[in-house]
């Protein structure tokens, strides 16, 4: 058995190279003392290293710090223009994009309608990339897709030619990297949610977790060990299409149709279950956030008392007071039953029991699959969990663990703005970042 190989004198100065880069990226401009010191190397070595990096343009003066009287001393800085990254969010709808610098400072953002048709595509995507105005060609290019791209053949699935026109060809990222000229990864637009709650958000810090992104669509993303699960397929997560009691299966919908966990719970399903509580709303956000609305102008007792389990009813007199469940009474609600009085005349208790439905709608699907991958967090984030906001999140935790064994901890996203764009670029910045950060190693 042949022992250890020496590190060679490339291969050491390759991985300091690397370590003064990530120190600089992290910690911002820094002196040859401060690099020297975090990454343990000599001021002679320190030196030989800056000199190397500047000349291979990844690192750039920034100016001079006084010290102490008479002791100055030069700042170096990552060179942001030393490569870019970019993501594209490209829905039924649109196409989004967004280029960051080395740096991941945001140097433009632009947006275009969804392709039509098949011949459309990649000129769409060139136009929103080149709308957002990069300073040079990105290194790679992330897009996120409603669908989920198999490993195995190259080709998208969970998505119909009809909803995505021009994105069923083999070897697909192939073919989008000739089309744009640059190299392209496609991820699952849920899957890179997750992706940026991991790095800045709700999940930072936690290896197991799953997010549940909870819009007009039904998704999932799961992290298992701190990487992301995506299948044999690329399909873990699809949960819309997961069997769910009460709702149409794939045998009477069809594999593409409204059926399963999507039918229960997709914001078409919201809107219905709200409104048949009498909660009215353009949309299933608007119908979720008016429900909210309600609890909160009936005061503090009503949301506490929902939260609870007890839907807080108004009597004639103005007097609040706590609805209680029927022993032993069954219903066809997957919401834990209340009596029929306590509801009537109420609009606070209607919207209530309206939002405990939801949630409770939202714990069955989450039971089934925290019962298979037992993860220590869940994070809801989409447009029908941001417009109940914390009332809502409650309400789902409450009845997730009513049905539950492992009582994961239930959490609102904390990422703002596009989290697809977010989380394509966390990604696309990460391998920018190691091609970069590995250009010095032997061999690269």
């Amino acid at each position: 058995m042949s022992g250890p190989v020496p590190g060679t004198p490339s291969l050491l100065r390759a991985i300091n190279d690397r370590a003064a880069l990530r120190a600089l990226l992290e910690r911002g401009p820094l002196t040859r003392l401060e690099i020297g010191t975090l990454t343990g190397l000599s001021k002679p070595t320190a030196s030989q290293l800056l000199s190397r990096l500047q000349e291979a343009g990844l690192v750039v003066p920034d100016g001079i710090r006084e010290g102490l009287p008479g002791r100055t001393a030069e700042v170096y800085r990552l060179n942001p223009e030393a490569a870019y990254a970019a993501a594209l969010d490209v829905t039924f709808t649109r196409v989004e994009a967004r280029v960051a610098d080395l740096t991941g400072t945001v140097v433009g953002e632009h947006a275009v309608p969804a392709p039509a048709t098949p011949d459309e595509l990649v000129d769409r995507l060139c136009a929103a990339l080149a709308g957002a105005r990069p300073p040079e060609p990105p290194r790679r290019v992330v897009i996120g897709v409603q669908a989920a791209l198999d490993p195995s053949t190259g080709r998208l699935g969970y998505a119909t030619a009809e909803e995505m026109p021009g994105w069923h060809v083999d070897d697909l990222e192939k073919a989008l990297s000739d089309g744009l000229g640059v190299p392209v990864s496609v991820e699952n637009n849920v899957n890179l949610v997750a992706v940026a709650e991991q790095a800045h958000g709700a999940a930072r810090g936690t290896p197991d977790f799953v997010l549940l992104w909870a819009d007009q669509g039904i998704g999932s993303a799961i992290v298992l060990g701190g990487r992301m699960h995506r299948g044999a397929t690329g399909g873990a997560g699809e949960v819309g299409y997961m069997p769910a009691p009460g709702a149409p299966t794939a045998r009477e919908a069809g594999q593409y149709g409204d059926h399963g966990y999507q039918a229960l719970t997709g914001g078409a399903a919201v809107l219905r279950v709200l409104r048949a509580h009498g909660v009215e709303g353009a949309d299933f956000r608007e119908a979720v956030a008016n429900a909210v609305r309600r609890l909160e102008a009936d005061g503090t007792a009503a949301l506490e008392d929902l939260r609870a389990g007890h839907p807080t009813h108004t009597g004639p007199d103005g007097a609040q007071r706590a609805a209680t469940a029927t022993d032993g009474a069954e219903t066809a609600s997957l919401v834990t039953p209340v009596t029929e009085s306590a509801l009537r005349g109420s609009q606070s208790a209607r919207a209530a029991s309206g939002l405990r439905e939801v949630a409770a709608r939202l714990a069955v699907g989450l039971a089934a699959i925290t019962s298979v991958v037992d993860p220590g967090l869940i994070v809801v984030t989409g447009g029908v969990v941001l417009a109940g906001g914390e009332p809502l999140r409650a309400l789902i935790e409450r009845e997730l663990h009513a049905l539950t064994i492992p009582q994961p901890l239930v959490r609102l996203s904390e990422v703002a703005g596009n989290p697809v764009l977010a989380g394509g670029l966390d990604l696309a910045l990460k391998i920018v970042r190691d091609e970069v950060f590995g250009a010095t190693l032997p061999g690269s």
